[in-house]
């Protein structure tokens, strides 16, 4: 019986090694930076062209923050360029900094309207709301900050444990 669970182990952890290098070779992590010759703007799968995610002039400052909290927290957008002597801090109003914000989410989530609605506090434009410095180019905001598939590997602890709450049980 012994022999059993120490021969069940060793499977479990050689499974689960097995399983991690088959997801390190099997799925490469590409991520698109500013170097990059491929520049994607906005949403340029229809046929009407390209469109950008901006804040609503009609919302309320406090929907606003509220949402723009959101996005640069849970949304994981990298909200430093709308920090202070960011490319697009200025003009420092809660609407420039949650357009930013917004866009930056709409174009690394999709680009559909459910990545552009925020409460209801965003919308969709033809115009490209980039200025001076500030540029609303996907490739200036961080492009995926989703944790990507080969960090979701087997966890063999949770194997283990069941496999020696297997043995207990059989065992008595």
């Amino acid at each position: 019986m012994r022999n059993q669970f120490w021969i069940f182990l060793f499977s479990l952890v050689l499974l689960n090694f097995i399983s991690q290098v088959r997801c390190k070779a099997t799925r490469p992590v590409t991520m698109i930076r500013p170097e990059s010759p491929i520049r994607p703007e906005g949403n340029t799968t229809f046929l009407d062209g390209t469109t950008w995610c901006v804040a609503r002039p009609s919302a309320s400052q406090a929907e606003l923050q509220r949402a723009l909290d959101w996005a640069c927290g849970i949304g994981r957008v990298d909200c430093s360029v709308i920090e202070k002597h960011g490319d697009c801090y200025e003009p420092d109003t809660i609407w420039s900094h949650a357009s930013f914000a917004f866009n930056a989410y709409y174009q690394t989530n999709g680009n559909n309207r459910i990545a552009c609605y925020f409460g209801g506090t965003a919308t969709l434009t033809k115009i490209n709301p980039s200025y001076g410095t500030c540029s609303y180019d996907v490739s200036k905001s961080e492009v995926s900050s989703a944790r990507s598939l080969a960090e979701y590997k087997p966890r063999w602890m949770w194997l283990m444990c069941i496999g020696l709450l297997l043995f207990l049980y059989r065992r008595s």
